[in-house]
């Protein structure tokens, strides 16, 4: 940038400054470029680089001249103003679109504890693949695992943000931007982004037991949507384990390499959309009481050696680390938007889940059984554009709660404020909201934790009284 505006400034420099000025932006431009062509240029840095030429098409052609011998001559001022003017564009375009498509910068954890981080794999031998034609199809899921975890060295490298390795994360971006009609390029921040966890960190030291956070995406969403609220949640002392949902997340890449794509897609008929929907819902919640299942599974030391869990048989082999350590009997379970609505019949159906959390998550799905667990259902600020039916919806699902429900609306939020999009996606208030990049999802833990601490950990008080320092609360159920 330095160079790039320095080479623009020399055209217009007193005649005895020009050669001086230009030599000197060279000096920075020519080994900054070089060193991008090894640490790669991201697609912000081209329209400098493009500045940068054009401004050389007007600076370096007198003093080429004048070094040959040859009288100087440079563009008249009238043609070098606005080329002048289009180079400014030019480079400025690329810290404009850095501030509005950057490399997440994950908010520090506030916890006590350091965090870790995991992939596990399990396939269900009891349940059929329902999107599959074949047979002997079973239903796989991948589990991330965020943990209380001992700190690291400062030097460690932190996880990736969107997959176990940079191929991974770089085939779920394009996905991701695939998903929503943007060109792949425009998110490849997100493909560069590490998170604060570190992959497999010793499990934090003393023998506690840490309640348990299941956790579904949105509706073409990824296990890792929303790893700053995870990673604040595991930083507190919960153990969060976020599912990837095979052909409904946009893509899903297996301990074996193959790519899972995503075959769910909306109809463009709205009723027609909501049966769909239905289904998938239902899908989600068995993989989510799937792999409530394999918690328990693992905490009692029985793994198969097929998972990633380390183990070499039922009862046997080498024993993992957070064997021991996941309180089952303390779970909760939670979800965004469509993965929202998965939560609430997984919660349903499924008694071993004690609370449920709603991120903006319209219920579709049976509204019988009555929920019987305490619920917090976090939403924007219901408008004129928001489904007409979303708000009476949910608000029959909390008020047959024969629980007390909570649900929390969020002066400024968009449907993106609830999972990680505020760190990289443009602040536009419509899309993200207005609570800024980390203060985003730092409020949607916040909330979170005030919750989960009164209802898993028996914390004193009603978590209205926290939960009114973020918007407006409504309590309902019996």
């Amino acid at each position: 940038m330095l160079g790039a505006v320095a080479l623009l400034a020399a055209r217009w420099l007193p005649p005895a400054a020009r050669r001086p000025g230009t030599l000197a932006a060279g000096a920075v431009l020519v080994p900054s470029a070089i060193l991008l062509g090894f640490t790669g240029i991201r697609w912000q840095m081209l329209p400098v680089l493009a500045g940068a030429a054009v401004a050389s098409a007007f600076t370096l052609p007198p003093l080429l001249r004048r070094r040959t011998g040859r009288p100087a001559r440079r563009a008249r001022w009238w043609l070098a103003l606005p080329g002048s003017l289009a180079c400014a564009g030019l480079i400025a375009t690329g810290p404009v679109a850095a501030w509005a498509l950057p490399v997440p910068v994950f908010p520090e954890p506030t916890g006590d504890f350091a965090v870790g981080t995991r992939v596990l794999q399990w396939t269900d031998p009891l349940r059929p693949e329902s999107f599959t034609a074949d047979p002997d199809d079973r239903r796989t899921v991948v589990v991330q695992l965020w943990y209380p975890a001992r700190k690291s060295p400062a030097d460690v490298p932190r996880a990736p943000y969107l997959g176990r390795t940079q191929d991974e994360a770089r085939t779920v971006s394009a996905a991701l931007a695939e998903g929503v009609g943007l060109p792949g390029f425009l998110v490849d921040g997100a493909a560069r982004a590490r998170s604060r966890a570190v992959v497999d960190a010793p499990v934090a030291g003393g023998g506690e037991r840490f309640p348990v956070v299941l956790f579904s995406p949105g509706s073409g969403g990824v296990r890792s949507q929303n790893t700053a609220w995870a990673e604040e949640l595991a930083s507190h002392g919960y153990v969060v384990a976020a599912l990837d949902h095979p052909y409904d997340s946009s893509v899903v890449v297996l301990a074996d390499g193959r790519t899972i794509r995503a075959t769910t897609a909306s109809s463009g008929d709205r009723d027609r959309d909501a049966e769909l929907a239905v289904g998938w819902t239902a899908v989600r919640a068995a993989d989510l009481g799937f792999v409530l299942t394999r918690l328990e599974r693992l905490d009692r030391g029985e793994t198969d050696g097929t998972d990633g869990t380390g183990g070499t048989g039922e009862t046997g082999g080498t024993a993992d680390p957070l064997t021991g350590r996941l309180d089952t009997g303390r779970a909760a379970v939670a979800g965004h938007s469509l993965g929202g609505a998965a939560a609430l019949q997984a919660a349903r159906q499924d008694r071993r889940f004690d609370a449920v959390v709603d991120l903006d998550g319209y219920p579709h799905g049976p509204t019988a059984p009555a929920l019987a667990q305490p619920a917090l259902a976090l939403t924007q600020e219901i408008t004129a554009g928001t489904d007409p039916r979303y708000l009476p919806r949910l608000t029959e699902a909390l008020d047959h709660n024969t629980a007390t429900s909570y649900r929390l609306t969020v002066p400024g939020a968009g449907h993106l404020t609830f999972m990680d999009g505020p760190l990289y996606l443009p602040p536009v208030p419509s899309i993200v909201g207005t609570l800024g990049r980390t203060g985003s999802p730092r409020l949607v833990a916040a909330a979170t934790l005030a919750f989960l601490d009164t209802t898993l950990r028996g914390r004193p008080g009603d978590p209205a009284d926290t939960l009114r320092a973020y918007g407006t609360v409504r309590s309902s159920g019996r």
